[in-house]
């Protein structure tokens, strides 16, 4: 099953890299990073050997129990919301930390990563569609951290993670994709380093490739429905 959808994912993402307007400053390839919240070790072992190369978790204990369990491999990427107090396991754990919401985790991981003699690559999380139950940098908390950047010694921005609003139509989304590729265009200019843009999820990845996403987080399009019996 999953080679079939793993198939049929690249197809699409191929299709919505040809049905781009223009030509976008992420580049023409695209990132899949397969996410594997609530799924058994072992579709991470499928999906490594099928050549996917990067695993999204959403949760730090989740993550650390898969790793003890699975050999080396692959890259490991945060996606989900990070609490503080997990800082210093997420350095540990994650090759990129996708979802750097605010400053002052910004500054703990940081610190984490100087602890340990590590560059902790990260993405800023904005809140683009504005909505409350969301975390992310909100457009004046971003303003206000960009200039601080340089200041982190230990941390290296790659770009920005988006995450649209829910809805029946995903077309809606549109504008959200748009309004993120051109954050990293002006993040890019001040920032030539920057080079990553994560936008889109089983729901509405092709469309977030169309608007400029370099980095897509897709989970049950290619692992079908989570299982949340399973405890971690």
């Amino acid at each position: 099953m999953l080679a079939d959808n793993l198939k049929i994912v690249q197809g699409k993402i191929e299709a919505a890299l040809q049905n781009r307007k223009e030509k976008k400053e992420t580049g023409d390839a695209v990132t899949l990073v397969a996410v594997t919240k609530n799924h058994t070790p072992e579709v991470i072992t499928e999906a490594l050997a099928l050549g996917v190369e990067c695993i999204g978790e959403n949760r730090v204990q989740e993550a650390k129990h898969k790793k003890e369990v699975l050999p080396a491999g692959g890259k490991w990427h945060l996606i989900g919301h990070l609490q503080t107090n997990k800082a210093r396991q997420a350095v540990a754990l994650f090759d990129l930390i996708e979802s750097v919401d605010s400053e002052r985790l910004l500054a703990l991981l940081d610190e984490e990563a100087a602890r340990i003699g590590k560059v902790q690559e990260v993405l800023l999380q904005l809140n683009i569609a504005e909505e409350e139950q969301k975390t992310g940098f909100s457009k004046e908390e971003y303003q206000a951290i960009l200039p601080k950047l340089d200041a982190y010694k230990n941390i290296c921005v790659r770009g920005l993670m988006v995450i649209a609003q829910a809805c029946t139509d995903v077309e809606e989304t549109r504008p959200v994709f748009a309004k993120g590729y051109a954050c990293f265009c002006k993040l890019k200019e001040a920032r030539p380093e920057v080079d990553c843009l994560s936008m889109g999820m089983s729901n509405d990845y092709t469309v977030a490739i169309e608007e400029g996403a370099n980095m897509v987080r897709v989970g049950t399009a290619l692992f079908g429905q989570r299982d949340y019996s399973l405890k971690f």
